[in-house]
């Protein structure tokens, strides 16, 4: 009996602009990201202050979810992704990088985040609490 790769959750602040891309294509998040923009996906990375990993444990540590994220480290914490490769979706990847998010910031910053409607689900059942008062201008271009 074969066990399941151990997965590696880490701070990635100069993750690869092509990693990022493949697993925003893999979770389905390419549909709504620049995918096809190699320069704006690295100007989001570089934006970024907080880029967390996931990855499997074994020869080449393939990435199978990413957070990107900016914050000031005191007060809140904005997340622009939550992404994790279907292949990987149900294996609470998503949960662990949260979790992680959560031990690096401390109890004492919150997390905001806008999510997909598809995804709605699970931040309630990991016990994020959906706000009503959340306000948009629309991006062009």
């Amino acid at each position: 009996m074969t066990s399941s790769p151990k997965i590696i959750y880490a701070s990635e602040p100069e993750l690869d602009v092509a990693d990022f891309r493949r697993v925003l294509i893999d979770s389905t998040l390419g549909e709504t990201r620049p995918v096809d923009d190699p320069a704006r996906l690295q100007a989001m990375l570089s934006g970024a202050n907080l880029v967390l990993t996931a990855r499997l444990d074994i020869e080449g540590r393939p990435l199978i979810g990413v957070i990107r994220a900016m914050t000031d480290f005191s007060w809140v914490c904005y997340i622009s992704e939550l992404a994790v490769s279907q292949s990987a979706q149900g294996l609470g990847i998503g949960k662990g990088l949260m979790d992680e998010a959560r031990r690096q910031l401390g109890p004492s910053v919150a997390i905001s985040l806008i999510s997909m409607p598809g995804a709605v689900g699970f931040y309630e059942r990991i016990g994020m609490k959906r706000m009503t008062d959340a306000f948009w201008f629309s991006r062009k271009g």
